[in-house]
């Protein structure tokens, strides 16, 4: 049985991968689907496929796409997500902020550097007409931005609008605006030695969930299972439902452009990445 090493972040989009897993989907074509969960996000995912620690990620386009365009060996194989990805913009639910205009030149949580949230508080300042050099304080995980911003060691967070829900709900977080991504929210994403060498298993892996997304909505309440299993209200998993599209197809280049051209305006890289050297064809 070839083993394939795989990572994600631990959230209600990569729910159809575990489903996969469980009903033995992989095993029925001899792959032993090895599954990590990420709660730091995209930066963290980028530093596993450059040290060879995984072999596919499900990963923040922008992330991986500016990631790539500084050096790192691989491939988009295929997108995930087609739909935006939906940033809400949290505060602590005792600060003084009630608009996101009062953020200007505050100091931002990400999870790391060059993750989803770091690149989504430059894109946020850009359309707010900010400086988009950005006071950032890191702190890892969700966990590490609630403490964050009860000490007040920074001043917003953001973070998938649902994801977050639970911590709105429970007065932690008080969410203050929205900001969605301008190109489709995920990606699967292979390093390039692993995609020479096991190009066939690549494939059957990308057949086998994207039979599982076509299906997904389908499944018979699969919004009580969601919200069981996320910590969410059922009506707030109805409503992500109805927003989020998986996909089962490849990143068109307008797309993939759109997000380099956003890269090169906040000089988070220098020299754009070709189309057909960085998307599988």
């Amino acid at each position: 049985m070839k083993t394939v090493r795989i990572a994600g972040v631990p959230e209600h989009f990569n729910l159809p991968w575990h489903l996969a897993i469980d009903s033995g989907d992989f095993e029925a074509v001899d792959l032993n689907l090895e599954w990590t969960d990420i709660p730091e996000g995209t930066g963290k995912m980028c530093q596993m496929l450059r040290d060879g620690s995984t072999d596919l990620a499900v990963i923040l386009t922008e992330g991986i796409v500016k990631d790539i365009a500084l050096g790192n060996a691989c491939t988009i194989v295929q997108e995930y997500v087609s739909s935006p990805l939906l940033w809400g913009i949290h505060v602590n639910a005792s600060s003084d902020f009630n608009q996101v205009g009062q953020l200007l030149d505050k100091t931002a949580a990400i999870s790391r550097l060059g993750s989803g949230s770091h690149l989504m508080a430059l894109v946020h300042a850009k359309q707010q007409n900010w400086n988009t050099e950005v006071p950032l304080k890191i702190v890892n995980t969700i966990d590490g931005a609630v403490n964050a911003l009860t000490n007040g060691e920074a001043d917003y967070f953001m973070w998938e609008r649902f994801m977050t829900q639970p911590l709105v709900d429970q007065g932690v977080f008080r969410r203050i605006g929205q900001c969605p991504t301008p190109w489709p929210s995920f990606v699967i994403v292979c390093r390039n030695e692993y995609l020479e060498q096991h190009g066939a298993v690549v494939e059957h892996v990308l057949e086998i969930i994207n039979n599982t997304t076509a299906e997904f909505k389908q499944i018979p309440s699969i919004d009580r299972t969601l919200a069981s299993k996320f910590n969410q209200q059922v009506t707030d998993i109805q409503q992500w439902l109805q927003l989020t599209q998986w996909s089962q197809k490849k990143l068109n280049q307008q797309d993939f452009e759109a997000v380099q051209k956003e890269l090169l305006a906040l000089n988070l890289i220098t020299k754009p990445s070709s189309y057909q050297q960085v998307v599988k064809s």
